[in-house]
């Protein structure tokens, strides 16, 4: 079925929250699942996949080291863009724009909803870092396990949420012999203006 303007929300954050709930409804395995750009202060790109933790009129939210690769890069040029695809409905969306650390009590909320095991692994990785080899990682995952031991696991204070904040919201949807639909909102002073795209 084709897509066009009129079949969409004004607002991009309800129109990713309808596609999103389709992709649920349609068995996604993963529908949460991001690729996430970033660039150091030089340009240079790198791209990985994070699970997206929630989404609201500010944005979609991650959460990561910010020792890693991304929240450096994060640190030195706070702009990012993020995609999804859902093989089973045939759509990607397209996310640009600067992103934002979300508050402290927010990372904390989150932090205690995630598996003990998880937690301790905030703390015993030192991510994107090299590591000699797993034994020197379970070696760490050891002694915090210990240090905690009887205890509620705190987040560390390098862990915690960031938010992309949308420019720019791309809607894709597959169409046959690869006419595709591409409609694209941009952000307008207060609003957002609808463009179609070439596929």
């Amino acid at each position: 079925m084709d897509l066009d303007a009129t079949d969409l929300a004004d607002d991009p954050i309800e129109q990713f929250r309808l596609w999103f709930d389709a992709a649920l409804v349609a068995g996604e395995a993963e529908p949460e699942a991001m690729a996430l750009a970033t660039a150091s202060a030089a340009g240079r790109p790198s791209v990985r996949l994070v699970l997206m933790r929630g989404f609201d009129h500010r944005g979609w939210t991650f959460y990561t080291n910010s020792r890693s690769r991304k929240g450096a890069e994060l640190a030195e040029n706070a702009w990012a863009a993020a995609a999804f695809r859902w093989n089973l409905t045939g759509r990607q969306v397209r996310i640009s724009g600067p992103v934002q650390k979300v508050e402290p009590a927010e990372s904390d909320a989150y932090f205690a909803t995630r598996a003990r095991e998880s937690q301790i692994g905030a703390w015993a990785s030192h991510q994107s870092e090299v590591l000699a080899d797993r034994a020197e990682l379970m070696q760490r995952y050891g002694e915090v396990e210990r240090r905690f031991a009887g205890a509620q696991v705190e987040r560390p204070p390098w862990w915690g949420g960031y938010r992309v904040e949308p420019e720019e919201v791309e809607f894709w949807q597959q169409g046959s012999f690869r006419l595709h639909d591409r409609l694209r909102y941009r952000r307008d002073g207060s609003g957002w203006r609808l463009e179609r795209l070439n596929p």
